[in-house]
């Protein structure tokens, strides 16, 4: 038979507030919900599923054609795309496939890799999906969690995953796991009684709630639905995830140094235009001309440069546990400046372990340890225990144990009041050798309220352990009636404090030589934690961790933005905090203009992974929190980390390596084009020249991936600087103009060349003088002594500009508009090479020294100084750079 529940109040169609549900009695909670404790009927459920909506995450859903809109906005690619059409137009078809493949290949990699990223919350569908026990029509049945509403009644039992955000109706020592949400080690106790405002922090604090996605570890209970979907803590921080990623450092470095290359292009190109146009060479041929020179100032290899060196990179990391799901972060991943990170499972090993048990005077105490022993769920077998199990079984596999635990299991436990979040104790009557005891452990400050005549001493030795950093439980006790054979809540007073009981997440091994490695990488780590904030500042100065300064979530609530930033910037442990606030964290260390990554493995850390320069999380992390990162670790280790920014660093000092020389070069050349424009009859160069000139000198860049890197520039983070590129390439690339002077000169003068002479003179000479030039410009260090360039690089330039050297006497001269050149001129060559490489060596030392200096700067300079200085002492010198606090030494 079926039977109907009552008649449920009437219901207006708008959630109820779930901190607004805490602080209500369970019955107001029911009506306000329009429910009973017999939950709704059927007929009322559907039509609040019509209302409401099915009870699952809606992602913002992965938009293939907005991503490739987003791609294809890059600057850069016009740029290529132009050089594309002038190739074809000239009829140099093999460039035009060189870079329409590249452009092809570029957009294909950033398509596929954000569109991975937001597909990152589909994964949270599958977390969530099973049946829970609802009350409908006065039965209980299995309902589909996509069905529940606002004001279905369920039941939760033990090993269940809370199907939506609820308000607890009655509770049976119901503890709930919810690592996921918070990153609290130990389980959650929950309680049917109202919470006044007063007495909570953030909703994630509300122990009459419990919250979708988190399991029950302890106990069993019913509970309201208050929340369901993306209404729910979970839900939030799902549809955060499925905003688009924010752009990283490196991306907008790009982006800035695109725009760079855009401006100076234009500029350059339509001056040859109007000049040649204005000379008289032709409208057709200066247009073809200019275009050929913003072809050639366009780094057409750059896209490829940077996908091949974070290929290579992905591999190398691979083969370290080291797994890049989002290549552009790498380089990132070498730039960062700060690590947020969380604490149990990185830092420390992620259990529970019994520390020692001390007297009132802080003596070691057996006695204190038996009394814990006796009160015990695991070694007596009661329903209750404090804080759920964990703590009772590190108690009973504390190896001091051994001898007490035969005596604790044969003690006969006659009653026992298990643990609850109100009274944050637990309590048991046992009878032990004929003698009756009561026993209280639980919270220190909870226990001592209940006891009389409480050692002054013993206030000093509980500050002595917290400060220490170790959980604390407090044991008391006092004697019962030998007839006694129940115990109750009166009992628990007039107790006599014992001791305390201390328990430890140890440190995991080698974690203080990571830090320090990362101290000397120049990376600040921070701590953002979901546990105590006592607990975590001691761990990070038991690990060398300088701690400058500790932040709660409770007292991040009220701070503003600009507040944040501020305390950010003085804080080392960030203790207490919720998924939200994590975000918050993170965006208010990138609005000070740092390169941040942030390590994580829960659900309550994916919002925060989303947001950072670099999101990192493990192999064993929950499965949204590794979609939403961009590297994951197969080992959850800081050392592991470490290697993999040394390794983003050698990936992006190749980049810039291409980038520094590319412009210089490139935009030498040009202006060489622009100055011979104005006193020669013919063009400087045939666009088909200009274009395989291009060619063969990208191609002999190539290799600059599998360059090596010094060691000073693996030291400390760099960064994409515009300003200081624009500089470097106003200074070196007149250098190189002068030098094609010089050629001028010698042709025009010295061999009275005509056109296709001086245009091959040139060629030969601007294609070997660019092409060498990187083994200057790639490094500090004096070239080939102090520092070898990788086997590749000096194979393909060396070839490169070879090829240019012998093209004029092969058959293909002739269709290239090239002759021979006399033997007195490659002589010539010869000596302007050496000389030109001894020059740009010179310069190099003068304009890291002079134009850029590698003193210190002082604290109140801006920002953007700060990166050109850092950028420019990383290449000014090989000697030690003065580290940044973080970790002390």
């Amino acid at each position: 038979m079926i039977v109907t529940s009552p008649t449920a109040p009437a219901f207006q169609p708008a959630p109820l507030d779930l901190p607004h549900a805490a602080s209500m009695q369970p019955a107001d909670v029911l009506a306000a919900l329009g429910s009973t404790p017999s939950g709704m009927t059927s007929t009322e459920a559907a039509a609040r599923l019509t209302t409401f909506g099915p009870n699952v995450i809606r992602s913002h859903g992965a938009r293939p054609l907005a991503v490739l809109v987003r791609q294809v906005k890059n600057p850069l690619l016009p740029i290529l795309m132009a050089a594309a059409v002038i190739s074809l137009f000239v009829g140099d078809r093999a460039s035009a496939v060189i870079i329409l493949v590249i452009v092809a290949i570029s957009t294909a990699l950033g398509f596929v890799n954000e569109f991975r990223s937001e597909q990152a919350v589909e994964a949270l569908h599958s977390h969530i999906r099973h049946t829970a026990v609802t009350l409908r029509d006065g039965v209980s049945a299995d309902v589909d969690v996509t069905g529940l509403v606002p004001g279905d009644v369920v039941r939760l039992r033990v090993g269940d995953v809370v199907p939506a955000d609820v308000r607890i109706l009655d509770s049976n020592g119901l503890t709930c796991d919810e690592a996921v949400l918070t990153g609290e080690s130990l389980p959650a106790a929950k309680t049917a009684a109202a919470q006044p405002a007063d007495k909570r922090g953030s909703a994630l604090d509300l122990t009459s709630c419990a919250f979708m996605g988190t399991v029950v570890k302890d106990g069993d209970g019913t509970a309201v639905v208050v929340d369901t979907g993306t209404s729910t803590e979970f839900g939030r921080i799902a549809m955060r995830l499925g905003d688009r990623p924010a752009e990283t450092a490196f991306q907008a470095g790009l982006r800035d140094f695109s725009r760079l290359l855009v401006a100076v292009t234009l500029i350059l190109s339509v001056s040859i235009f109007i000049i040649n146009a204005a000379l008289g060479h032709g409208v057709l041929d200066a247009a073809l001309f200019a275009l050929a020179i913003a072809v050639g100032l366009t780094p057409e290899l750059m896209p490829a440069i940077v996908t091949v060196s974070l290929s290579t990179g992905a591999r190398r990391l691979a083969k370290r546990s080291v797994v890049v799901k989002r290549l552009v972060s790498i380089e990132d991943l070498g730039n960062i400046e700060i690590l947020f990170t969380d604490k149990t499972g990185t830092l420390t090993e992620g259990r529970i372990t019994f520390a020692g048990a001390f007297d009132l005077a802080g003596q070691a105490s057996n006695e204190v340890l038996r009394l814990g022993l006796l009160c015990n769920a695991v070694a007596t077998g009661t329903g209750g225990s404090v804080g759920g199990d964990e703590l009772d079984r590190a108690l009973v596999g504390a190896p001091q144990a051994a001898d007490l635990l035969p005596k604790a299991k044969a003690a006969h436990v006659l009653s026992s009041i298990p643990f609850d979040h109100d009274r944050r104790m637990s309590t048991v009557l046992v009878d032990a050798d004929g003698t009756r005891t009561i026993v209280t452990k639980g919270a220190p400050e909870s226990v001592v309220r209940h006891c009389v005549n409480v050692p002054p001493a013993s206030n000093d030795e509980l500050q002595r352990l917290f400060a220490d950093g170790w959980r604390v439980v407090a044991v008391a006790t006092k004697a019962a009636a030998q007839a006694q054979g129940v115990v109750t809540q009166d009992d628990e007073s007039g107790l006599a404090l014992a001791g305390f009981l201390t328990f430890n997440d140890p440190p995991k091994q080698g974690v203080g030589q990571s830090l320090a490695m990362l101290a000397k990488l120049g990376v600040i780590v921070k701590i953002v934690t979901g546990d105590n904030e006592v607990v975590a500042a001691k761990l990070c100065r038991d690990l060398g961790l300088q701690v400058d300064g500790v932040l709660t979530g409770l007292q991040m609530e009220p701070m503003d933005d600009a507040s944040l930033t501020e305390a950010v910037k003085r804080t080392t442990v960030f203790g207490r905090v919720s998924p939200e606030q994590k975000s918050r964290i993170i965006k208010a260390a990138r609005s000070i203009g740092e390169d941040v990554a942030f390590m994580g493995d829960g659900v309550n850390d994916a919002v925060a992974l989303h947001d950072a320069d670099v999101g990192i999380s493990v192999d064993t992390a929950a499965d949204v929190a590794k979609d939403a990162a961009d590297i994951v670790l197969l080992e959850k280790d800081l050392g592991v980390l470490a290697e993999g920014v040394m390794e983003g660093r050698r990936i992006f000092a190749n980049t810039i390596k291409y980038v520094l020389m590319a412009t210089s070069s490139n935009f030498g050349n040009m202006f060489s084009a622009a100055g011979a424009s104005l006193f020669l009859d013919f063009l400087p160069m045939l666009p088909t020249q200009i274009l395989l000139n291009n060619l063969l000198y990208d191609a002999s860049q190539t290799a600059i991936p599998t360059d090596n890197v010094d060691q000073e520039l693996l030291e400390r983070p760099s960064h994409w600087d515009t300003r200081f590129i624009r500089k470097f390439m106003a200074f070196f690339g007149p250098i190189s103009s002068a030098y094609d002077f010089v050629t001028f000169g010698v042709m025009l003068w010295g061999f009275h060349a005509g056109e296709k002479l001086f245009h091959t003179g040139w060629f030969v000479e601007s294609l070997a003088t660019q092409t060498l030039v990187i083994f200057v410009i790639r490094t500090r260090r004096v070239p080939f002594w102090r520092s070898k360039p990788s086997l590749p690089l000096i194979v393909t330039v060396g070839a490169c500009a070879l090829v240019g050297v012998v093209l004029p006497y092969t058959p293909l001269a002739g269709p290239l508009g090239f002759v021979p050149l006399p033997a007195s001129f490659l002589l010539i060559l010869c000596a302007m090479i050496v000389t030109y490489l001894a020059v740009a060596e010179v310069g190099v030392a003068y304009f890291f020294r002079h134009r850029t200096g590698t003193a210190p700067l002082a604290h109140e300079r801006s920002r953007r100084n700060r990166r050109v200085h850092r950028f420019a002492t990383r290449w000014s010198h090989a000697g030690p750079v003065p580290m940044r606090a973080g970790v002390a030494s």
